[in-house]
Order: C-alpha cells, then sequence, then structure tokens
C-alpha cells in the first residue's frame, strides 16, 4: 500500500535466528477478553503477525486470504493483527474497536497507535505478514497479497518440524469474540432511495441489504441469508448500490468480487459480473462479465449508460454493459496514486464512492483523500479544479482532480480547492444546485465542493464515519457507518465554520542519498516452488515518482527485480513508487500444468535526499527471516 523505511542490507535467510522482539501497543488488545500477552505466553505456538491498517484495501484481502490458513491450523497457530495507523482517525482506539468487528477480525489485535512494533520489526509497508516459529524466532516476512499457499506450506513445516522437537504446543488460542451487538443496522455501507419512497441499506457487516421504510428507521425487510458467502441467497459484506434503467438495484458485492442484482419486486437475487474469485496481475481485463475476475468492487454508479464499477482492489474504474454483458476497464493503470489525464494514464487509490451528474461522474478516491471526476476529453476547461487540458486520447475520458494533493496529506481545512483537505472520504452525492456533497469518512463530517466558485465548505459535523448520502427532498440523508443509523439533515444555507487542521502520514521519510540509489525488491519462492519462466518472465517491477521529476534514471516497467536508479539535482523530497509481482509455480518436473502463486505489492516510499543517507532501498516482497 504507502510507505517503506530503510530495509537490511542483505536479503533474509530462512534459518537465520533473529529473536521477535516483544509486542508493544498503547492501545492495548482487543478480542482476548481484556487479557494482555506476551511473546512468552505464546511460546510453543506458531504466531503469524498481520501488520495491518483498516483503511487500506490490500490489508482487506489479507484479512480474507487467511481465514482458511486461521481455521484449518486453529489448535497450533495464533494469528495476532497489530493495527499500524495510517491516518490520524485510524490512530483513536475505538475507530481499531469498530475496524474489528466491522471486517470480522476473529484473532486477537494489538492496537498501536503510535508504531511501536511496527518499528521493532522494521515493517516497510501495509500489510505486511511477519512469522514467528514455536521457539519465538522470526522465520518469513512477506509484504503485500497472494502469500496464504506459502505461509500454509511454511506452517505445515514448521509443525512438523517442532512436533519433532518437542517444542511445539497444541491447544485453543488466546482469542475471546466480542458480546454480539443487537441493532437492525450493523456498519452500513451504502443506500440509495427506492422508487416507492423507501431506503435500501447495505448492512455490510451482517452480510445482507436491509429495505428500511421512508422514516429511514423501521425494517421492512432483509435481503440475503446473513451468513457470508457466494451462493444464490448469500453476500459478503455488500458495499455499493445504483439503480438500473428496468427497475433492478445493482450491487457490489465486495468481499464476493461480483456485481449482484436484487430485483425490489421479485426478490430474486441474480450474479451478473465477477466469478467470486480476486483479479490478480496478468487475468483478463475485458470480455464476458461472469468470466472475468473483479477485485474488491466498493460501489457503482449508471452513467454513460453503463454501470461504472469503483474497483477499489486494484485503483481502477472498470464499466458493466448490461446490453452485452461485458466488463472493461475504464480508467486506472493499477498503480497506486494520483495522477490526471487521458482515463487509461490516470492513476487513482482506492476508489470507493461515485455520484452521477450529468456530463460528470464524481469519484471519493479514498487513500489520496480526494475528490476527482470523469468527463468526456474536451469538457471542463477553464475551471479551477486541476484537471488536465483538452485531452482527447484513449477512450474518450479524462480524470480530473477538484480536491486532493497525494497520498500522505489529509485533514480538515475548508477554502480553495487547491488548498483544502479531506481525510479518506467513502462518499460522494451530487446536489441539486451542481455542487457536490463528500463523505468525508475520517473526519466525521458531510463537506461540499462547489465547481462554480471552486470552494471546499463543511456542511455538517458530529457524524460518526459517514460513508454515503442521499437527498430526499430538501434533506440529505447520511450513512453513518460506525453509528449504525441513517441520519437525516436539513441542507444548510450556510456552511458550518470549523478549525482547520492538516496532517501528514506518521510514516517518516526514508533519508536517500543523492544521485545512484540501487532497489532490490527481495523475493524468494515459497518451498516446493520456483519461478516458473517456461513462457516468459515471471517477476515484474514498476518504478515511478511523485514529482516526476524526482527520478532522473531508471523509471519505467522491466522484468527484473533490481534497478539502478539516479536521483535528480535540486529535488529534495518526493514519493517513490514501486510496484513488484512474482508468479512462483509447483517444482515439480512430472507435471505439465503445476499450481502457481501470485505474489504482488505496492510501496508508496516517501523518501528525502541527504548526503548521509543509504544508497540502497531493499523492499522485501517474501523474504525468509526479518
Amino acid at each position: 500500500m504507502t510507505d517503506a523505511t530503510p530495509a537490511p542490507a542483505s536479503p533474509p535467510s530462512r534459518r537465520a535466528r533473529v529473536r521477535a522482539p516483544e509486542l508493544i501497543g498503547k492501545g492495548g488488545w482487543l478480542n482476548t477478553g481484556e487479557m494482555s500477552y506476551t511473546l512468552a505466553d505464546l511460546r510453543g505456538r506458531i504466531v503469524i503477525l498481520d501488520f495491518w491498517t483498516f483503511c487500506c484495501i490490500n490489508c482487506l484481502h489479507v484479512l480474507d486470504e487467511l481465514r482458511e490458513l486461521e481455521e484449518k491450523h486453529r489448535d497450533t497457530v495464533v494469528i495476532i493483527g497489530v493495527h499500524s495507523p495510517k491516518f490520524v482517525h485510524e490512530a483513536e482506539h475505538q475507530s481499531v474497536v469498530d475496524a474489528v468487528e466491522r471486517y470480522g477480525v476473529h484473532h486477537p489485535v494489538l492496537d498501536d497507535p503510535e508504531l511501536a512494533t511496527w518499528k521493532q520489526y522494521a515493517v516497510r509497508a501495509w500489510p505486511t505478514l511477519v512469522v514467528i516459529d514455536p521457539e519465538g524466532y522470526v522465520v518469513a516476512q512477506h509484504a503485500g497479497e497472494g502469500h496464504a499457499h506459502a505461509l500454509a506450506k511454511l506452517v505445515e513445516e514448521l509443525e512438523t518440524e517442532h512436533a519433532a522437537k518437542g517444542t511445539l504446543r497444541r491447544g485453543d488460542g488466546p482469542y475471546v469474540p466480542p458480546e454480539p451487538v443487537a441493532s437492525d443496522l450493523r456498519f452500513p455501507g451504502k443506500a440509495l432511495v427506492l422508487p416507492g419512497g423507501h431506503f435500501l441499506v447495505s448492512d455490510s457487516t451482517r452480510h445482507q441489504l436491509v429495505e428500511l421504510e421512508a422514516d429511514g428507521e423501521t425494517v421492512v425487510r432483509r435481503i440475503g441469508s446473513g451468513v457470508r458467502g457466494f451462493g444464490p441467497d448469500s453476500f459478503s459484506e455488500p458495499q455499493g448500490l445504483a439503480l438500473l434503467p428496468d427497475g433492478k438495484v445493482i450491487v457490489a458485492d465486495t468481499v464476493n468480487h461480483a456485481l449482484r442484482t436484487y430485483d425490489p419486486v421479485s426478490g430474486a437475487i441474480e450474479t451478473v459480473a465477477g466469478t467470486g474469485r480476486q483479479w490478480w496481475q496478468g487475468s483478463p481485463t475485458e470480455g464476458p462479465a461472469l468470466e472475468v475476475d473483479l477485485s474488491s468492487p466498493w460501489d457503482v454508479a449508471w452513467w454513460a449508460d453503463r454501470v461504472w464499477i469503483a474497483m477499489a482492489g486494484v485503483h481502477q474504474l472498470w464499466t458493466y454493459d448490461p446490453a452485452t454483458g461485458t466488463v472493461d476497464v475504464a480508467a486506472g493503470t493499477t498503480n497506486e496514486g494520483l495522477v490526471d489525464g487521458p482515463a487509461a494514464e490516470a492513476w487513482f487509490a482506492q476508489p470507493s464512492g461515485l455520484a452521477a451528474a450529468g456530463d460528470r461522474l464524481w469519484i471519493a478516491d479514498s487513500e489520496t483523500s480526494a475528490l476527482r471526476h470523469v468527463e468526456r476529453a474536451g469538457d471542463g476547461e477553464g475551471e479551477g479544479d486541476g484537471g488536465g487540458e483538452g485531452e482527447s486520447e484513449g477512450n474518450g475520458f479524462v480524470i480530473r482532480t477538484a480536491v486532493g494533493a497525494g497520498l500522505f496529506d489529509f485533514g480538515h481545512r475548508d477554502g480553495a480547492a487547491g488548498q483544502a483537505l479531506l481525510q479518506h472520504p467513502l462518499g460522494v452525492t451530487a446536489l441539486p444546485d451542481g455542487s457536490v456533497a463528500v463523505s468525508d469518512t475520517y473526519n466525521h463530517a458531510l463537506r461540499r465542493y462547489d465547481p462554480a466558485t471552486g470552494e471546499v465548505t463543511t456542511l455538517a459535523t458530529d457524524l460518526r464515519e459517514p460513508s454515503d448520502a442521499v437527498l430526499v427532498g430538501e434533506d440529505i440523508v447520511v450513512v453513518e457507518s460506525a453509528r449504525h443509523r441513517l441520519t437525516r439533515l436539513r441542507l444548510p444555507d450556510e456552511a458550518v465554520r470549523v478549525e482547520a487542521v492538516a496532517h501528514r502520514t506518521q510514516r517518516e521519510a526514508t533519508e536517500v542519498a543523492p544521485g545512484a540509489l540501487t532497489l532490490d525488491v527481495v523475493f524468494t519462492a515459497p518451498t516446493g516452488q520456483k519461478l516458473d519462466t517456461r513462457y516468459g518472465p515471471s517477476t515484474r517491477l514498476l518504478v515511478s515518482a511523485t514529482p516526476p521529476e524526482l527520478l532522473a534514471e531508471g523509471g519505467g516497467a522491466g522484468t527484473d527485480l533490481h534497478r539502478e536508479l539516479v536521483l535528480a539535482d535540486g529535488v529534495t523530497e518526493g514519493v517513490l513508487h514501486v510496484s513488484a509481482m512474482a508468479a512462483s509455480c509447483d517444482d515439480d518436473p512430472a507435471n505439465e500444468y503445476p499450481a502457481c502463486h501470485v505474489h504482488q505489492q505496492d510501496w508508496g516510499v516517501p523518501v528525502r535526499i541527504d548526503s548521509a543517507g543509504t544508497s540502497r532501498l531493499a523492499l522485501v516482497l517474501a523474504g525468509l527471516g526479518a
């Protein structure tokens, strides 16, 4: 996801005897029945530390990847989530408590708001997994997604080895589930108004849709079994909702990596796009909708005669055309960042909210704390909202940014759009006067951007993680996700005044020496696997920078995980964007079609040029040791 700090000078070794540092977190422990734990308490168990932060879609993917491993090896493996915040809001303890319930985290979590354990383990990116053996030594580290198979193999090896040594201790782990809470909604995500005036709400944590009467409180019916799944009557953490011209509702079934339709008349649920599997680099990006994998679709909107999809999991916008039954990439490269221009060249960072408004499709781009929009090339010149100028390449659409500066700048500041700040917005709503309301989730506020004036104001505060809003007459109804309710507000004539605050992420910049910089992405194939080059290179490395002037040489795509970079003179700081992928396959010459597994991670590495800085940056994609 983001950030990195200097890595060890040499690749780690599988059996290096590195004692695991102690687990420290000022926020304390969750999911343990109020018990605190040390590594000594866990001796004899295989411990997997999952360094995560709840804003991060890649971290949420890893939570789902670990579920099967967690269940299968429950008597030998203890997974501990070490929550390491990016945003100020994520450092609040109650926010972590909410996130643990919201995303179904069924293992202990250490709340580490000051990043004490993160620093002790020299973690470089979200998500990062560290494996500790039953004797308390670090034996593996993996960054990014796609490592579940490798971890399963390693766990089996460690079980065998330590059972033979007598150092493996089986039994119940420290996880204690919290008491369930009764409420009609539990962390709702998105909402829409049905033609009859009722509300339809995605009740994400309970894996259902809920229809409410016009009062926004009285439950009419629940849609879906309420059990996580991909069956004909099941959802898995659904989010976005949109009405289709035929009266059906299209649903972003987020953790099922699918689009479903719900017919309010018949009650029928149908899968219309996605396979239930997560998209990986190299998979098809267009074709028959039911044959193409998707990746965490977070919101949907009907615009330009098709469904637009905020594909949060791969930092792109896709489209689904019901008339042809096909999907296609509409914008974004899968690189994470904030880059405007022709749709095919733009960068996003976890687009999570969509709103159609005439000739524009507005986007809440959450990880860059940005408000952006799509328009047809040639539209919109002369406005002061920070877009490109009359681009006409690609598919005829252009991406422009109204509010937002990048991955590491956020806060609550009104005023001119060029200096205004948001904090991880998840929703956007078109208003009747041509302006838009932004569900500014981590600021607990409803904000407004007016394209006519280029100004950002605050409409309401004291909300709790607003994630969406819908218009009802002269009112706006906000999905207060962390208060588990819909809240009706009268649109104010004047904006609310708030004290301006600006933040930078807590991650310290890596100090690098000027000039030449060696970049090494460390990857060791899991036991029993190898990089399969029968059909060409099985690794990929893409490097770029913000600002682009930071990088004099070494940018672009290649297949070698080693790269010699040259930093330009005169640029004192910036962000290196590094995207790495490696595919490993079973090492069995007798098998013509070995099973293969993709490992991938994106890093945004804040760097500061300093003569005393490092001349080598090593990032661990999958290494053994620490």
